[in-house]
């Protein structure tokens, strides 16, 4: 499935969030934080606020490098939740949603008191979602 997010630069308050999470949590990698940014704040019900998020930082990921293995599904996520808020599918929508929700998913797990190392992302997944995983672990 081809992303109409193609590259995407962080704002440097996101590098920032990102750089002190990489420190407690030790996941070096950029797009792993943000997938994990990116799915935080799309279980939120919210909609998020449409404010200006500037691209000021030298952080650049593809939409690839950011989704990997996950980015199709990523995208129908994205899609889906654009849909449930009404807002439609188009581009340009996509686009400045997929950003909004990056960047306040970032804010929420880096102002996250319990987020202290990587085992604490864990207890942001449901229970549901949980003991899938699990089921399906050799």
């Amino acid at each position: 499935m081809e992303s109409p997010i193609e590259r995407f630069k962080l704002s440097q308050t996101a590098k920032d969030q990102l750089t002190k999470l990489k420190r407690n949590t030790r996941i070096e990698q950029w797009n792993i934080l943000c997938r994990w940014a990116f799915c935080r704040s799309l279980a939120d019900e919210s909609v998020p606020s449409p404010v200006p998020i500037p691209a000021d930082s030298n952080v650049e990921l593809t939409w690839r490098v950011f989704g990997g293995d996950m980015s199709d599904l990523l995208l129908m996520a994205l899609k889906q939740r654009c849909h449930n808020d009404g807002l439609g599918t188009n581009r340009e929508t996509l686009i400045a949603q997929f950003r909004l929700h990056l960047h306040r998913g970032i804010g929420y797990l880096a102002g996250d008191p319990n987020l202290k190392k990587i085992e604490d992302l864990m207890t942001l997944v449901p229970p549901e979602v949980a003991s899938i995983s699990s089921e399906e672990a050799p």
